[in-house]
This record gives C-alpha cells, structure tokens and sequence, in this order.
C-alpha cells in the first residue's frame, strides 16, 4: 500500500530530471558567439594568453652560428697581370740609294807582295834557298807531311804541305833535298784548271807520258814546269824546278 503511494513521487522525480539540462562541464569554454560565450568573457576578471604555434616544417631544427674562427694560414697573395704583349711593326723600308756596301777588311799581309801575285813562281825562286824553317817563317805552320823518293824508291827527300796564303792555289808543296836540306820542288794544286788552260798560258811544247789510273804526265821542254793531269783533263798539280 505504501509503495503504490510511491511511484507518482517517483515518476515526478524522473521527469524533473529528465527534462533539466545537462550539467555543463567547468572547465569547458562556452562556443564563441553564444550568450553564455558573451557572458563568460564579460564575467572573467583573467585573459587567456594567445599562443601562435609554428609547424615542424617551418621550424629551424639547427642553432645558428655564434663564431666565426681565423684559421692560421701565410695570406694568399695574387699573382700579377701578365705584361702586355709586344706590339710588332714592320721596320721601315731600306732605300737602296742610302744602303752603305760592305767592305771588306783585310789584315795585314805577313808574306812578301811577290808571294801575293804568283806564289807559286814565288817559291819557285826559292830554289836552293829555303830550309824548312825559312819556308815556315814565310808560310806558316805546316798543314801535311810526306816522304820524297828517287826513280828507285829510295827516299831521298822530305815534302812539306802548306795552305797557300794567297789564295791562288788550293796548296802548295815545298820538296826539300834530304842531303842539303834545301828546297828543289814545287808543287802547286790550283782549284780549277784545265790542260787545255795550260796550253795557252804556257804553250804546248811538251813530251808526255802515261802514268796510273789513266793519267797524264806532260813535261815542257822550253821551261822547268811538268804538269800532271787526270782522265777528265783536268790539272792535279803541276811542278816547278
């Protein structure tokens, strides 16, 4: 009986807490633009501070640099510009009309102005006067040296070869006596001259005689002069006695 009196307080307790509105939580901040947002912000005697985070992307993971550290070290020294290079110009042109000719200086002649004409008719007069050490005073140092032999292959002489000062001929041989010791022969080596050259400067009385490698040997009967030519007809050497 006394729990069918129960039930209509219990039904009344049950709808009143139905229909009340939840509890709202404390700490929960009312949704911006109500009027309980309003009312909240106007009753708050405390402001919330604003916080502004960045994101991970945006953030400097590394410190900066504080110092910066001078190594030791000699300091770099540039090297120079190099030097302009040389501008060439043409030299001026040479007037033929002002161009000096080259002259040429000769020393002074150390043999006699006899030698210089004909030094080889030169030494022929020398004949029976010249020692070797006469000629070496005149000629100079010897350039060569052979043995003279008689028509028997006995040597009977000494031939001494010396450069001809003179220029006239390529050489010239002095043949000296063993036994006396004084000149007897001279032989010439002109650069170039031919038998038939020989004929109009000397003549052509001479006898002649086959000598080796088809050479010639032409022997002047009206002066003291053989001549010795080669195949070719050209003159080796000729002698003076």
């Amino acid at each position: 009986m006394h729990y069918i009196r129960l039930i209509p307080a219990v039904l009344v307790a049950a709808g009143v807490a139905l229909g009340a509105p939840p509890a709202e939580d404390a700490g929960k901040l009312p949704p911006s633009g109500s009027a309980k947002a309003t009312e909240f912000a106007a009753g708050s005697s405390t402001s919330v501070p604003t916080l502004r985070v960045l994101p991970p992307v945006l953030r400097n993971a590394e410190k900066e640099d504080s110092l910066r550290v001078l190594l030791p070290g000699a300091p770099v020294e540039l090297a120079p510009d190099p030097p302009p290079m040389p501008v060439e110009t043409a030299p001026p042109p040479v007037s033929l009309a002002d161009a000096e000719r080259p002259r040429l200086r000769r020393g002074e002649l150390s043999y006699p102005p006899e030698y210089g004409a004909e030094s080889a008719v030169f030494c022929q007069k020398q004949i029976g006067v010249w020692t070797q050490a006469d000629a070496i005073a005149v000629l100079g140092t010897p350039k060569g040296h052979r043995v003279s032999l008689d028509d028997d292959g006995t040597e009977d002489g000494d031939i001494v070869a010396f450069s001809d000062a003179s220029s006239r001929y390529r050489e010239l041989e002095l043949d000296f006596d063993r036994e006396t010791g004084t000149l007897r022969t001279v032989f010439a080596y002109p650069w170039k001259m031919t038998w038939q050259e020989c004929r109009k400067l000397w003549g052509a009385r001479v006898s002649s005689t086959d000598a080796d490698k088809g050479r010639k040997f032409y022997s002047y009967l009206d002066r003291r002069l053989d001549v010795l030519v080669d195949q070719a007809g050209k003159v080796i050497n000729f002698g003076l006695y």
